[in-house]
């Protein structure tokens, strides 16, 4: 269940975006973004997204937060497997009181590490040898050849370009922080394994076994308790506290995924 590509940035493996290429004038000198119905719609077959620790807050009062079992990236639980996105209507349409993580917020741009290769258009350094490249995602619908917001205006990138970038820019540096916190819990060994199970019933309706979804690495309570006071004290010196109990409390909201999930499954069979 855990696999959400929210690791390694590798062109054409990142989640939704389909067609990367990186951005410049020679080849996008026409281009921009328009306004299109359902601009979220991309997000129908992803059900986990990457969040940044920045973002918990806002994020823990709509759906599980849970981190991947092998990069231990921080990820929002928008449905129970790839093509269920129990927060986007049939049309594509997104639940206008859910919160969108700031990963699906940038696209159709992505920043990617270029080390010290030159590019057309870049981001400032992201760290010592390192420029950040901005590519787009030639596929989204909202690319357009009359658009509303072009990408340049004249050889130099459009004030929309350069928003988009310095927020990939941002983004860029709250992965880093978002990467320092889940060191941090790794090294409190503070992470925990955890079945997901979807209950059944049997036809009488009495209990059956439950149908095991995957797995996922959460915070435990139980280790956090356990601490030294000293070092939940220098946890909370260091600002990661409240990160951790807005994901603790997000973990409430399992019945929520399931509710909504039981909705759909007519249309969209959960399979074994």
């Amino acid at each position: 269940m855990t696999t959400a590509g929210g690791g390694a940035q590798t062109l054409g493996q990142i989640l939704f975006y389909r067609q990367l290429e990186p951005l410049s004038h020679e080849k996008h000198r026409s281009l921009g973004v328009s306004q299109v119905a359902n601009p979220f719609s991309f997000l129908a077959d992803t059900h986990l997204v990457p969040l940044t620790v920045d973002e918990f807050g806002l994020a823990a009062v709509c759906y599980p937060i849970i981190f991947d079992t092998q990069t231990k990236t921080p990820l929002a639980v928008m449905g129970l497997r790839p093509g269920m996105n129990v927060f986007l209507g049939a049309d594509g349409s997104l639940d206008p009181e859910v919160y969108l993580p700031a990963f699906a917020r940038r696209y159709p741009f992505l920043p990617v590490l270029a080390g010290n290769g030159q590019a057309p258009h870049q981001a400032p350094p992201s760290g010592e040898g390192d420029r950040v490249l901005v590519c787009i995602d030639r596929a989204a619908k909202m690319l357009s050849t009359t658009p509303e917001l072009p990408f340049f205006e004249g050889d130099q990138p459009s004030r929309y370009t350069q928003d988009a970038i310095q927020f990939c820019r941002e983004f860029d540096m709250l992965g880093r922080r978002t990467q320092e916190f889940v060191k941090l819990m790794d090294e409190h060994n503070l992470f925990e394994l955890t079945p997901l199970a979807l209950p059944k019933a049997k036809p009488d309706g009495t209990p059956d076994e439950p149908m095991k979804l995957g797995e996922y690495l959460r915070i435990s309570e139980q280790k956090l308790n356990a601490l030294p006071k000293e070092t939940f004290l220098e946890l909370r010196d260091k600002g990661v506290t409240a990160v951790m109990h807005a994901h603790l409390l997000s973990l409430g909201l399992w019945p929520k995924i399931l509710s909504r999930a039981a909705r759909i499954q007519a249309s969209t069979p959960l399979s074994n």
